[in-house]
């Protein structure tokens, strides 16, 4: 029985939708695709898949607020977001006094096409609701990071890996249930020290200024690639005790934050293949 589960990020609820409402059905779908990326990671060929992970901790459907909006057209707690962000990448504000928040957006996310193209303004399109909706706490917060501790604790792998908003789910759900126990987390793409956006916003509340990793957690490995628009800052240990690496790598300055990506480029090789020989 393979040993490692994976926790997926943004974007992901139309495998939801696709399988029908199920969510099952969504992870199955994602399980397929991950051990497909991985095994091109682990041996350089794309001609298969492995039996590497053991399900995907699927949680999209509990943060979900209707299709991919315009940031003009967002709800203001994603406006918030998306302005907090940008501000994180060098965005224009300097000029903002008095500006109404449908401005301010409409305003970065032009700033944000003509700077990296429309895959940034596409990539804030998920990114913002949903860290809004999780972040803002409440039924959904909590459905999302139970539905990861659940997998946890059902399949007791010995390694998760988890990528972009799933670092932040499954962060909080490993400090929240402390019963469980992992001996390696791998964090892909994490968010999870953006300042003014998710770091002190987390729970447990990071104390002066340091997080730290989740107690039932032996190792952490984190790997953000050098262009990851989410991954800031890269280096996770420069705000969180407990983490033993952070590895950069070079995945695609266009298709900088995909999960699809960080399995296939290798980084994380050197971490997983004890647990998938």
């Amino acid at each position: 029985m393979t040993s490692i589960v994976g926790v997926h990020g943004i974007g992901k609820y139309h495998y939801y939708e696709e399988a029908g409402g199920s969510a099952g059905g969504a992870a199955e779908v994602m399980r397929a695709k991950w051990n497909a990326y991985l095994h091109q990671g682990l041996t350089g060929r794309a001609d298969g898949a492995g039996e590497y992970f053991a399900e995907i901790a699927y949680y999209a459907h509990h943060l979900h607020s209707g299709p991919p909006k315009p940031p003009r057209q967002m709800e203001a707690p994603a406006k918030l977001v998306l302005a907090d962000w940008a501000a994180q990448l060098g965005g224009p504000f300097r000029d903002a006094a008095g500006e109404s928040l449908t401005g301010l957006a409409h305003r970065l996310a032009g700033w944000l096409l003509a700077r990296m193209g429309p895959q940034a303004v596409r990539f804030a399109q998920d990114f913002c609701p949903e860290v809004a909706a999780y972040l803002g706490g409440g039924d959904p917060r909590v459905r999302a990071r139970d539905a990861v501790a659940d997998v946890v604790r059902r399949r007791r792998p010995r390694v998760v890996v988890a990528h972009s908003l799933g670092s932040v789910v499954t962060y909080e759900a490993l400090w929240a249930h402390p019963d469980l126990s992992v001996e390696l987390l791998v964090t892909l793409g994490s968010p999870l020290g953006m300042r003014d956006v998710v770091f002190e916003r987390l729970a447990p509340v990071p104390v002066r200024g340091r997080g730290a990793r989740p107690p039932g957690v032996r190792r952490w490995i984190n790997i953000a690639d050098k262009d990851d628009i989410a991954a800031i800052p890269a280096v996770l240990a420069s705000c969180f005790d407990g983490v033993e690496r952070d590895v950069s790598c070079d995945i695609d300055w266009l298709d900088f934050h995909t999960v699809r990506n960080y399995l296939r480029c290798g980084s994380a090789n050197a971490y997983l293949k004890p647990y998938v020989a």
